[in-house]
């Protein structure tokens, strides 16, 4: 067979793959759009179609996709898409001035974004064509990704009118209730520590795209995209995570328990008094506040941030760090989780991570078993939150070391399977030809 041939054999199933992909996309959006619609509420198609012309909810997040895009242009293309953008978002400042509107920004870069769009249709041929259409692509996803996940909050809002928050407090005395020694730690900081944590958790899509651009920075040179990169985890992170939060739905103690939850609060007890050791039951919240709690998915995403930040230079080392520990503070001071929400979180995002770099470099029998243990790891908490609240309560010096113990064994099969998995892709050192007799 020749060498043409074997390359479009090796593409075939690749390129059924990717239309496959694409189908089930664009099937879910629509969906979740009719089921946004079904219940009253904007879906992400139409929050996402009115932010072209009316202003944006989040201009960096438009912005950050903009740069993610870039990565497929050369450096000049670059300039003039970042110029053109911020022209355009200049030129809105009048209109919304005379409108009475936000002044704001990211009409722009999402203008430009879809620009690229038609150009690489009217203008580039071939692989030109491809790669820029994977870069557009690219940064829809993730604009997808974000107003999918706000649509799915609102959902579960809507349709969870029960919360599992009792279980899950209850739980959490096996860890010693951390969110309210944190919550008691964050406010002793004052209003700089506080405010310093605060713009952290919010502001999690910078470390993101920071790490994301140097992993594609040779995309525009060698003309392709690497076979994994921290987006597609990010991506499917928080396409499945929601999930999750319809089946166990929780909206975190200082909505359950704090001044937060207003008349729905059980009681004002975040973060100073731990709620008692008593049997859960399900207790009704508004329906406003998202189920998302379980699991922690910034918790989750911070560590992928953290994971591949590890293959960085050291100032992308310490920005993954610092980001991961100061996300943990603010999603515990801040009472947005509970202790047990992060031990699942953790094992929720190593357990994808895990999946899709076995799915990147082919399926063997450590990628198998990690995986595979690191999903019955998740549901075994799951479970164990929910059936076996009272007993991690009554006993927390078992079952507490155990919750770790759990998330410590599934980090460090990840940590063995990866070097593992690099030690087999380095080639063994060839030993230098030696002078023969003669």
């Amino acid at each position: 067979m020749s060498s043409g041939a074997q390359l479009a054999a090796w593409r075939r199933p690749r390129a059924v793959l990717w239309t496959l992909a694409g189908v089930a996309a664009l099937g879910f959006l629509a969906a979740l759009e009719f089921a946004a619609y079904h219940y009253g509420l904007p879906g992400p198609v139409a929050t996402q179609a009115r932010e072209v012309i009316l202003t944006p909810r989040s201009g960096p997040l438009l912005y950050a996709t903009l740069a993610l895009m870039m990565v497929v242009l050369p450096w000049r293309e670059r300039f003039i898409a970042a110029a053109v953008a911020v022209g355009i978002d200049i030129a809105y400042l009048p209109v919304r001035w005379a409108f009475d509107a936000k002044m704001y920004f990211g009409n722009g870069a999402l203008w430009v974004l879809l620009g690229y769009a038609v150009i690489a249709f009217t203008h580039r041929t071939g692989r030109e064509r491809a790669l820029l259409l994977k870069g557009v692509g690219l940064g829809l996803l993730l604009l997808a990704g974000r107003k999918t996940g706000e649509t799915w909050l609102l959902i579960t809002s809507t349709t969870r009118p029960m919360v599992l928050d009792q279980y899950v407090a209850v739980a959490d005395h096996a860890l010693g209730s951390p969110s309210w020694l944190a919550g008691r730690i964050v406010e002793a900081t004052g209003p700089i520590g506080t405010g310093i944590i605060d713009w952290v958790y919010v502001q999690l899509a910078i470390p993101a795209v920071v790490i994301a651009i140097y992993q594609l920075r040779n995309v525009a040179s060698e003309g392709r995209f690497p076979g994994h990169h921290l987006v597609r985890t990010f991506l499917l992170i928080g396409l499945l995570g929601p999930g999750i939060y319809m089946i166990f739905p929780v909206v975190g103690p200082v909505y359950a328990y704090g001044a937060e939850g207003g008349q729905w609060a059980l009681a004002h007890l975040w973060p100073n008094t731990p709620p008692a050791i008593s049997p859960p039951h399900p207790i009704p919240h508004d329906e406003i506040t998202p189920r998302n709690c379980m699991p922690s998915l910034h918790t989750a995403w911070t560590v992928v941030i953290f994971i591949h930040s590890r293959t960085g230079p050291r100032l992308i080392r310490y920005l993954g760090t610092f980001w991961l520990v100061a996300t943990l503070g603010a999603t515990l001071g801040f009472g947005y989780h509970y202790g047990v929400d992060i031990v699942a979180g953790v094992v929720f995002a190593v357990t994808i991570e895990a999946a899709l770099r076995a799915h990147h470099r082919g399926w063997d029998r450590p990628a198998v078993l990690l995986v595979v243990y690191g999903t019955t790891a998740f549901a075994a908490l799951l479970a164990s939150y929910r059936y076996l609240p009272m007993e991690m309560a009554r006993q927390p010096w078992v079952c507490g070391p155990l919750l770790l113990l759990v998330m410590i064994s599934v980090v460090h099969l990840y940590v063995r399977t990866t070097r593992l998995w690099g030690s087999k892709s380095t080639p063994a050192p060839q030993p230098e030809p030696q002078p023969a007799l003669v």
